[in-house]
């Protein structure tokens, strides 16, 4: 076996790979529709991926990586995950993205940290929100258990040259799922979830004053000609009586903010706006957002707003950056590509983007996490040009920043999955949610408006753990113990992307 790249594992602990050691045997039937995803998660560790109540939500480990620092650290997960694919045997009677075997990733934005993660589920309940709708039970077995459990009759599956990018079993078409069994139940909620309670606000690693210098500072290089866009983020600690549920935040997340992407991997909880990379066979498609006004309390103040970030010097030249960036990774990787002329007004339900979509074919088959990989960072997270900003990043915030701004999403056996960009999120440890929220500065960046407006960044996760019947308009946070969630209402009109 090659040499093992991070901590990984099949379900109990023994390497992957290890000859006698356990495989996967994967089986995907169709089911009713389910309706709410997140209702049928049965544990509090979950994975998740869901947008418009359609998706993939999981539960359980069938198998992980966890994966040490390092440029690699994409390359590492994709050999596992082929190692992993090339000795499962998949039945699949859905035959459609996201059925089969999925696993469920989120990478650190940096090179220099630990932690990024891949994960199999022991179960997979998918959703497209057409009405169709699939399970997954993903066992891990010794290769004597396969053969029985199989009714020792169908062999392996063939390895197909030229096939899915992984290696993964041919599949049998949609039409296949006729005739065959349907679990008599879904899983559930065995029991109402439990509401964090007690929740207390703590600064993290910098506090407001010295983000703010953090800031200037930024500023004074960029007008240096040091760069010409760096992204800021800033880190901030709610701790509650007990234990929090990811489940409670995801089903408030989900709810309030359906036009995002509402994901979990490994405690990462969050619902972002911003799709990195989607791919569907040959084709591909992303969503770059950079600029950003809150929603107006009329329809008159509304579009008010949407017409001064429409008209935003500031705005338009940080979305500038970030769609050139990702326009640069992108390009060499597609034999036509498609990127909108001009930014579009994005709406979503507190919050109002700069927005331009790109859509093109593949020139060679890629995963969908090899693409992600080839993105990140963008210009959205990271700055311009990206290695002068993420050493900015590294000197200025005072923190690590984990896995937030890094990629988050999912990929399946064949390739296709789609990854976005961990922003709005919390990673969650027993009693303690880690928030995160950041913005774009570039020349005419203000630092009190820049703090305001990463203030109101943090919001749908302060809600999510605070108040279980709001609604996702404009609100102010409650935020006890932190002096700094109500300062964000009245400076909410700074510009910015949301980080």
């Amino acid at each position: 076996m090659a040499e093992p790249y991070g901590n990984y594992r099949i379900a109990d602990g023994r390497p992957v790979g290890d000859q006698g050691g356990e495989h996967l045997l994967v089986h995907t039937v169709p089911v009713p529709d389910p309706g709410d995803l997140v209702a049928r998660l049965p544990e509090p560790t979950v994975l998740a991926w869901i947008r418009h109540g359609a998706g993939l939500a999981g539960w359980g480990e069938a198998a992980r990586v966890t994966l040490p620092a390092g440029e690699d650290r994409f390359t590492a997960a994709e050999k596992w995950l082929r190692e992993i694919v090339e000795s499962a045997e998949i039945t699949d009677a859905v035959g459609c993205r996201g059925s089969g075997l999925v696993a469920f990733g989120s990478f650190t934005f940096d090179d220099c940290s630990d932690g990024s993660v891949l994960v199999v589920p022991r179960a997979v309940l998918g959703r497209d929100g057409t009405g169709n709708a699939w399970l997954t039970s993903i066992t891990p077995v010794l290769p004597g258990e396969r053969i029985s459990r199989m009714g020792g009759s169908r062999p392996l599956s063939p390895l197909l040259p030229g096939g899915p990018p992984y290696g993964g079993a041919a599949r049998p078409p949609a039409s296949s799922a006729a005739g065959l069994p349907v679990p008599p139940c879904l899983p559930g909620l065995t029991g109402p979830l439990t509401e964090p309670e007690g929740i207390r606000w703590h600064d993290g690693s910098l506090s407001a004053p010295e983000w703010e210098q953090a800031v200037a500072a930024a500023v004074r290089r960029i007008a240096r000609g040091d760069l010409r866009k760096v992204v800021l983020a800033r880190d901030l600690y709610a701790f509650a009586d007990r234990p929090i549920d990811a489940r409670v935040l995801l089903r408030r997340l989900a709810a309030r903010y359906p036009d995002c992407f509402t994901f979990a991997c490994a405690g990462l909880i969050g619902a972002t706006p911003e799709l990195l990379i989607r791919r569907d066979g040959c084709e591909v498609s992303s969503l770059v957002l950079a600029g950003t006004m809150p929603r107006g309390a009329t329809a008159a103040e509304d579009a008010r707003l949407a017409a001064a970030l429409l008209g935003s010097a500031k705005d338009n030249e940080e979305h500038g950056y970030a769609a050139a960036s990702l326009h640069e990774a992108i390009a060499p990787l597609c034999e036509t590509l498609h990127i909108a002329p001009r930014p579009e007004l994005i709406r979503l339900a507190n919050v109002q983007h700069l927005g331009t979509r790109v859509h093109g074919r593949l020139a060679a088959d890629r995963s969908a996490l090899a693409l992600a990989a080839a993105l990140h960072p963008t210009a959205a997270v990271g700055g311009t040009p990206t290695g002068a900003a993420v050493e900015l990043i590294r000197e200025l915030e005072n923190m690590d920043r984990e896995r937030y701004a890094g990629p988050v999403g999912w990929v399946d056996a064949d390739g296709n999955g789609e990854w976005g960009i961990a922003l709005r999120c919390a990673q969650l440890t027993g009693n303690r949610a880690r928030l995160f929220a950041g913005c774009g500065i570039v020349a005419g960046s203000d630092p009190a408006a820049e703090l305001a407006e990463a203030q109101v960044k943090f919001r749908p996760i302060q809600t999510a753990l605070e108040q279980s019947d709001l609604p996702a308009g404009p609100r102010t946070p409650r935020g006890r113990g932190h002096p700094h969630a109500r300062e964000a209402v009245a400076h909410s009109h700074g510009g910015g992307a949301v980080r």
